[in-house]
C-alpha cells in the first residue's frame, strides 16, 4: 500500500515497481562512489558502459554527456546538505532509487524512472537458518541477533539490505537488473580521506564509515563474495585504496578491466 500511496502523490509522475526492471540489463556495469580514489577515473574512457552513481558522485557527469542508468540515494540527509548535486541527479539520471518520503517531498521535475526503495525483512531464526528464499540470501549466523540484518537480495521487489554504505545497495540493483560483470571505482570506505566533491566551499556532509566498516560493511561484502559472487556475477574494485580486502573483492587496474570488458579475460 506504501508504494500505491506514492504514485498518486509523487509530482514526478509514475513511480514503478523494482519488478519492472528485474533482469533489463546484461554484461559490464560501473558502480561510481564518492572516494577521493574516484577523481582519477577516466570516465570518458568508459562511456559507453552503463554506469550506476550514488549520493554526490554525480557530480562526475555534470557536463560529460554521459547519463547515469541509476542513481541511488539511501541517504535521506543529502537532499538538505547537497541541493544542487541532489538536482543534478534527478535531472541526469535515467532511473532514480529514492526512499518513498523523498519520491513525496520533490519539489523538482524529473524525466527519470522512479524506484521506491524498501529494507529487506530482519531474518527469523528458521530463514536464516534454511534460508527458504533463493533470491534473498540472509546470513547464517542466526545465533546474533545483529547477522540477521544481513543478507544481499537478488531481487529488490523483497527490499534491500543495508550495510550502512550505499555502494552495497547499488550492489544488489546491479544484481537485480542483470549486469554480469561490476566494477567499483570510488569505493574506498575510508573516511579520513574525504570525498572526492567536497572541496573548498561546499558543505561537507556527515560519514560514519568508521563505526559501521567491521559491524556491518565488511561482514556484508563478506558475504556477498562467499554466496553470491560466482560465474554469472563478478565484481572487481579498481579503488587500490580501498578498505575491502583483496582476497574479498579483487583489486583490478583501469587496463585490466578493459581488458575484462573488452577481451573477456578474467581476473
Amino acid at each position: 500500500m506504501e508504494v500505491l500511496s506514492v504514485k498518486r502523490q509523487s509530482l514526478w509522475g509514475p513511480v514503478r515497481d523494482f519488478a519492472t526492471c528485474r533482469g533489463i540489463a546484461k554484461g559490464p556495469v560501473f558502480i561510481v562512489a564518492s572516494g577521493s580514489s574516484a577523481k582519477d577515473f577516466p570516465l570518458q574512457r568508459f562511456a559507453d558502459i552503463p554506469m550506476i552513481t550514488l549520493n554526490g558522485a554525480i557530480s562526475m557527469f555534470e557536463g560529460s554527456g554521459i547519463r547515469p542508468f541509476f542513481y541511488v540515494c539511501t541517504d535521506t540527509g543529502f537532499p538538505l546538505q547537497q541541493p544542487d548535486l541532489y538536482a543534478s541527479a534527478l535531472s541526469l539520471s535515467r532511473r532514480l532509487a529514492l526512499w518513498p518520503d523523498e519520491i513525496e517531498a520533490a519539489q523538482t521535475s524529473t524525466s527519470a524512472e522512479i524506484y521506491p526503495l524498501t529494507k529487506a525483512s530482519r531474518s527469523t531464526l528458521y530463514e536464516s537458518a534454511f534460508n527458504p528464499q533463493p533470491d534473498v540470501v540472509r546470513s547464517r549466523e542466526f545465533w546474533r541477533s545483529r547477522s540477521r540484518t544481513l543478507g544481499f537480495s537478488k531481487d529488490l521487489s523483497a527490499g534491500y539490505f543495508d550495510a550502512r554504505t550505499v555502494a552495497y545497495a547499488a550492489l544488489q540493483i546491479a544484481y537485480h537488473v542483470g549486469f554480469t560483470q561490476v566494477f567499483l571505482v570510488g569505493v574506498d570506505l575510508t573516511q579520513a580521506a574525504g570525498r572526492f566533491y567536497e572541496t573548498a566551499g561546499r558543505a561537507i556532509s556527515p560519514c560514519g564509515l568508521d563505526d559501521y566498516f567491521e559491524s556491518r560493511i565488511l561482514p556484508s561484502m563478506k558475504l556477498m563474495a562467499d554466496r553470491v559472487v560466482d560465474e554469472r556475477f563478478s565484481v572487481y574494485n579498481l579503488s587500490q585504496t580501498s578498505r575491502i580486502p583483496d582476497a574479498v573483492i579483487p583489486k583490478v587496474s583501469v587496463e585490466q578491466a578493459e581488458d575484462i570488458i573488452f577481451s573477456g579475460l578474467s581476473f
